[in-house]
């Protein structure tokens, strides 16, 4: 498979994209990431090829997306890919605990593995692992840090005037 990378900027800094020559996005990754990409060769940088990508990350970043419609292929393990599907569920606006996740899976005591799943998550942003908070609805870590997390989940905040708020 060949992979292939580039970079582009965003209002939460560098981001890096990565996919493979079908086009599929194998990773979005931020400038100092906090966890280590477990994919070591990111491939050649390319100027072409992640346009729909960039665009709905624009569009999501404008606040006129809310749902991301892209060929993803994450690598991971069984468990890791059930953890991030189930993420890509949680609806925008909405947050979910790590006991909640790992209760959908079936196993309510899963928590601390649901937790490392979601550290893992090599496609940020559009595989929302930001829309997981602690139990009391604090918020957790995050691969690209808490000012992020806390600046994707404002942005999908509801304005002020309606009912309920993230955090």
């Amino acid at each position: 498979m060949s992979v292939r990378h580039t970079v582009i900027d965003s209002p939460i800094g560098p981001l890096t994209l990565v996919g493979d020559a079908a086009g599929a996005l194998l990773g979005l990754y931020f400038d100092g990431h906090l966890r280590t990409p477990r994919m070591t060769d990111l491939g050649p940088r390319v100027e072409t090829g992640f346009e729909v990508v960039e665009a709905q990350l624009g569009e999501y970043f404008a606040g006129t997306r809310r749902e991301f419609d892209l060929e993803l292929a994450p690598r991971g393990s069984a468990f890791e890919k059930q953890v991030w599907d189930l993420l890509t569920k949680i609806p925008f606006g909405e947050t979910r605990t790590y006991g909640q996740l790992a209760a959908a899976l079936g196993d309510p005591g899963a928590a601390q593995a649901v937790g490392n799943a979601n550290g893992w998550n090599p496609i940020s942003v559009i595989v929302p692992c930001h829309r997981v908070v602690g139990t009391s609805g604090s918020l957790t870590g995050y691969a690209g840090g808490l000012v992020r997390k806390r600046f994707l989940l404002s942005l999908e905040e509801p304005p002020a005037d309606e009912v309920g708020r993230l955090f």
